[in-house]
């Protein structure tokens, strides 16, 4: 063996270990990938139902805000109507009732003073 020959040989051999030093690395790097892959396949797999539930939940919560929609008008509707009823029953008893109950308290402060003075 000549001296090339022997530079050669401890060239390849050093290569071969520096290959094989950086193998191991990208071996761990590839399970490293392989355990990713895995955990968003499952992460993936997971959502879809969770979505798919929210989703239902969402189109059902409108639904009932609808529901609720309707019955505040309708709320508002009984109160403009109670409103209007309110102010109906003030102008047409209102008046005539207090007159009553004035003319009725003058009769009772009439009466008891004349009571007052048949009793001295």
């Amino acid at each position: 063996m000549t001296a090339g020959s022997i530079v050669g040989l401890v060239a390849v051999l050093v290569f071969a270990a520096l290959v094989g030093a950086l193998a191991y690395p990208l071996i761990k790097l590839g399970k490293v990938l392989d355990e990713t892959r895995l955990a968003v396949r499952g992460l993936s797999d997971g959502t879809l139902p969770l979505l798919t539930e929210m989703t239902t939940t969402v189109a059902s919560t409108n639904q009932q805000l609808g529901k609720v929609d309707t019955i505040t008008n309708n709320v508002a509707q009984v109160s403009t109507n109670v409103s209007a009823l309110t102010a109906l029953f003030a102008a047409t008893l209102g008046s005539p009732v207090v007159k009553v109950a004035a003319f009725s308290y003058g009769v009772r402060q009439a009466m008891g003073g004349r009571r007052a003075r048949g009793r001295r």
